[in-house]
């Protein structure tokens, strides 16, 4: 059975620039998601970089953005000789 994910690696530079195209302040965007002010800083910033499922689903809705987006680039493994 698939399980959903536990956290979801977020690009916080993505979430800024969506967040500035939208003309919403940070504490503004944090209200309506749900979070603390403090915690979007630390996603914007990077030094967060996950977020729960639910979190997330409310900032995508938020920002009208899709997981293309918002969501970190996912790197592929390189093979070792």
């Amino acid at each position: 059975m698939h399980q959903p994910p536990t956290t979801l690696a977020v690009d916080g530079a993505a979430i800024c620039t969506k967040r500035m195209q939208a003309g919403l302040e940070v504490q503004e965007l944090a209200e309506i998601v749900g979070i603390s002010a403090n915690y979007l800083r630390k996603l914007e910033r990077g030094t967060r970089k996950h977020m729960g499922p639910g979190k997330y689903g409310r900032l995508r809705t938020a920002l009208d953005a899709t997981h293309e987006e918002l969501l970190a680039p996912t790197e592929v493994p390189t093979e070792r000789k």
